[in-house]
């Protein structure tokens, strides 16, 4: 497995900012994380039916999707650039309070979140960006693994952790646990 360029000094958002337009990257915790290469083919095609379902279910609705690259800011509402040292790029997000967005993404934890594994990012995913997405109270957490096509569900508790409550398969449909009428089947996510 490659992992993505750690740079070993800590980042706010502000010098974010300053870098070059042509590289991708996330800053956890004031430590940088290069998002580079770009997603494969299968990764952007179950992204694109992911986004695809929830935007259509969404339409003249509050809550708002929006695919990677999409700059989310975990850090208060207010937080100057300086102290943020918490910017992802899900690969989506779901908000529902308009408070959460401005001209530069959001900043606050998204309501739902939709990560894709990959080689160079299922590590961090599936471990840190799970414990960060938990630590900011994002509500509604999906793992997608392309390569055996499931879906592992995390929903927040009570006790604010995230719980699995379920893998799925290509051949079953989830029922969106922070929107409740909306089902989304497998078979459409995972097609050609």
């Amino acid at each position: 497995m490659v992992l993505p360029q750690i740079k070993n000094e800590k980042y706010s958002y502000a010098d974010y900012l300053t870098w070059n337009d042509n590289e991708r990257w996330e800053i956890i915790d004031g430590f940088a994380y290069n998002m580079s290469p770009a997603p494969n083919t299968k990764h952007q095609t179950i992204a694109v039916n992911i986004a695809s379902a929830f935007h259509s279910y969404l339409k003249g609705k509050p809550c708002k999707v929006f695919p990677a690259p999409f700059d989310v800011r975990l850090a208060k509402i207010g937080a100057p650039d300086e102290e943020i040292e918490t910017v992802v790029q899900p690969d989506i997000s779901i908000f529902c309070n308009p408070m959460k967005l401005d001209e530069k993404g959001a900043k606050g934890a998204p309501d739902l979140v939709v990560e894709i594994l990959s080689p160079s990012t299922s590590k961090k995913d599936m471990g840190v960006k799970t414990l960060l997405y938990q630590r900011y109270g994002v509500r509604e957490y999906w793992i997608v693994d392309p390569v055996s096509d499931t879906i592992m569900v995390y929903l927040l508790d009570n006790s604010e952790k995230f719980n699995l409550i379920n893998e799925y398969k290509t051949t079953d449909k989830i029922t969106v646990s922070i929107f409740p009428d909306l089902d989304i089947e497998l078979s459409d996510v995972f097609e050609n």
